[in-house]
């Protein structure tokens, strides 16, 4: 029987196979608050996944993937590609239960992450972006174990569907969602669970000006190779949309909007002046964007994702200093 795409099984989803999946974690997960942001001419709300217990919403996906697996698979441990979050968000799910985990992250990854990752227990190989990016895209390890793809997996997407649930029950009447994009999967699984709840809200992603695949691809109507430039944020910002999540995509983000450095780093410090929060880029980047013109007058969330950020990086931002 051929097997069925991640699309065409995202699409299939219902209200209680994401009910289920938050039941699942709730152990893993904290219900995060939803914060608000004074900002001029709109209702500006933060749901704040950087207080989860790791830092990151990662959880949330890593912890319903085991939780998700037959036994069996999980005989020779776990393997992930991450830039850190989602193999943190793993590693402490298969802690949990007792399974060896298996990171490989790309060398660009912060020294933060890793670092975490290695005090959960994790086996971390860093390899060069471009092998890394041949995991993403092909799932291949050479490693004996079961594969937990960070993107484009079923479960991923379905345990990342419990923000969306919570923040339609913390703010029923949200107009416009932002979401930092890295590959889709928390995008996706806010969207469809918003669409399983009978909601409209205007799903927006946010990009990094140094690296815009999803706009890009927006525009072209097809994923596109861009060119990943240089940048203090990591998390979001790939070569590509994978093309099994295309179809997702195109069809559940409404817009894309891209950010500035500039723009990401003055939203950086206004998360740690005004919010109290502790943001890393991607979550900067979110916020920066619900700050647009276009969004007067509505009542918007953006995701702060995570926060784990680099604390040199860190430091230098909030004091003016980082080029």
């Amino acid at each position: 029987m051929e097997r069925i795409s991640i699309s065409e099984a995202a699409f299939q989803l219902t209200l209680r196979d994401f009910k289920e999946a938050a039941s699942r974690i709730s152990n893993d997960i904290i219900e995060t608050p939803l914060l608000p942001f004074e900002f001029p001419d709109r209702k500006l709300m933060l749901k704040a996944e950087c207080l989860q217990e790791l830092g990151s919403f990662k959880i949330r996906a890593g912890a319903n993937a085991i939780e998700s697996a037959n036994e069996e698979d999980l005989l020779n441990g776990v393997i992930t590609a991450s830039a850190g979050n989602f193999g943190q968000g793993v590693a402490k799910a298969a802690k949990n239960r007792g399974l060896p985990v298996h990171v490989i992250v790309p060398e660009t990854a912060a020294k933060v992450k890793v670092e975490a990752l290695l005090n959960l227990g994790a086996k971390v190989t860093a390899v060069p972006f471009s092998d890394w990016w041949a995991v993403m895209t092909t799932r291949s390890t050479g490693l004996n174990g079961f594969f937990i793809h960070p993107v484009a997996e079923l479960e991923v997407i379905i345990g990342n569907g419990g923000i969306g649930l919570e923040i339609s029950s913390q703010c029923p009447d949200v107009d416009v969602i932002v979401v930092p994009f890295g590959g889709g999967g928390m995008i996706s699984g806010i969207a469809l669970a918003m669409k399983a709840l009978g909601k409209k809200p205007h799903i927006i992603a946010c990009e990094i000006e140094t690296s815009t695949p999803l706009k890009s691809a927006k525009s072209k109507g097809k994923p596109i190779n861009v060119t990943r430039g240089e940048s203090w944020i990591d998390g979001i910002g790939s070569t590509s949309v994978l093309p099994e999540m295309w179809p997702l995509l195109d069809e559940l983000v409404d817009d894309v909007i891209v950010v500035s450095h500039l723009e990401a780093e003055e939203a950086l410090r206004s998360l740690s002046s005004k919010a109290h929060l502790v943001s890393e880029g991607a979550g900067a980047v979110a916020l920066a964007a619900a700050m647009k013109p276009q969004f007067s007058g509505k009542n918007i969330v953006a995701v702060i994702s995570g926060g784990n950020i680099d604390p040199k990086t860190y430091g230098e931002i909030l004091n003016n200093s980082h080029s």
